[in-house]
């Protein structure tokens, strides 16, 4: 079994958060390649939205774990917050609640991993400072 003092959960959210973020800047590239050779399908595949569901679960777990061991009332909100424009953002790709431009998706994405690698700074040695 995994003790979690040995895991660091800002790397977690700082790896999840890029691979989602160079996920979501792909999208765009890779079904633009899909339309020029077959221009039949126009939503993406079902693989490809699980990858969505995969990053969401997995940077929820790092924010959750992060902020249960920083002391920063204000990193850990940031960081809740910014997950939760991130679950919006892909509920609203799925189910087009508002019109917002296919970029939105970049602002919570670079948010984590700006707060995770901030409390990663801030909290050195499993000690956080205040």
């Amino acid at each position: 079994m995994i003790r979690n003092d040995t895991i660091d959960f800002n790397n977690i959210g700082i790896i999840s958060s890029t691979l989602c973020f160079i996920h979501c800047l792909a999208t765009p590239f890779l079904f633009l390649a899909k339309t020029c050779s077959v221009t039949c399908c126009d939503s993406s595949p079902v693989w490809w939205r699980v990858l969505d569901v995969l990053f969401l679960l997995l940077s929820f777990y790092a924010v959750y774990s992060a902020t249960k061991e920083t002391s920063k009332k204000w990193v850990k909100i940031a960081l809740y917050i910014t997950w939760v424009l991130l679950l919006l953002v892909i509920l609203n790709e799925y189910f087009h609640f508002i019109l917002l431009f296919e970029e939105a998706i970049y602002f919570p994405s670079i948010l984590l991993i700006v707060f995770h690698f901030y409390n990663k700074r801030s909290c050195t040695n499993g000690s956080c400072n205040i």
